[in-house]
């Protein structure tokens, strides 16, 4: 498997449906999250550019699905999916989104993983179970990153790490749902989720569209 460079990763296209989404040429794997987890924080650790994904202090800022090309890798890509949880918008505009983020889930054939990041201090949110559940019902692998470990001390860090995946080993769904700890603070869990993505971008197996 080579070695993706995730630091090439350039702007591509906002889409505001999956109309505009780009043509499905290549691979491409989505961020998804809670408006306050740190979705657009990972995804800018992750690349090394901190202006690449818009962060805001005003959650709910990402309102449209936001594509990222690989330069080194052009038909690879990473997805900023609209984030959930505390948008001050207004409801009818909470709606549009999650109608879009469904079809986009539910049809983008070039989908090849999910990553779901949570607070780590909050895990399994409402709206984390349904990416999980969704993920589950259409057989999408999905990667939960439990964000922001830095703000637990690292032994209280891998006790919800562990917990974590205990109730995803009870829940049976532990063969598609893989978790880790993650900081885009200080960095930590970088390299495992290069190496988680760079599995799904590299693979030929087709999605199984519901």
């Amino acid at each position: 498997m080579t070695k993706i460079n995730f630091r090439s990763a350039k702007f591509l296209i906002s889409a505001p449906s999956l109309k505009q989404c780009p043509p499905e040429n290549g691979a491409e794997v989505a961020f998804a999250g809670r408006s306050n987890a740190g979705k657009s924080s990972a995804l800018n650790t992750l690349t090394q550019n901190h202006k690449l994904a818009r962060t805001s202090k005003t959650p709910g800022c990402t309102q449209l699905i936001n594509f990222f090309q690989l330069q080194s890798s052009p038909d690879l890509r990473l997805v900023d999916l609209p984030g959930y949880g505390y948008a001050k918008v207004p409801k009818a505009m909470q709606e549009k989104w999650q109608k879009h983020l469904t079809q986009y889930l539910n049809e983008r054939q070039s989908l090849k993983g999910l990553v779901l990041v949570t607070d780590i201090r909050h895990p399994l949110q409402e709206f984390d179970k349904m990416m999980i559940d969704w993920a589950v019902q259409s057989e999408m692998s999905l990667h939960t990153l439990l964000n922001k470990s830095d703000k637990l001390s690292r032994g209280a860090a891998q006790n919800t790490l562990l917990k974590f995946r205990r109730e995803l080993k009870n829940s049976g769904v532990d063969n598609l749902v893989s978790a880790q700890v993650f900081s885009s603070t200080t960095g930590e869990g970088v390299d495992q989720l290069a190496q988680q993505l760079g599995m799904w971008l590299q693979s030929d197996q087709p999605r199984a569209l519901i």
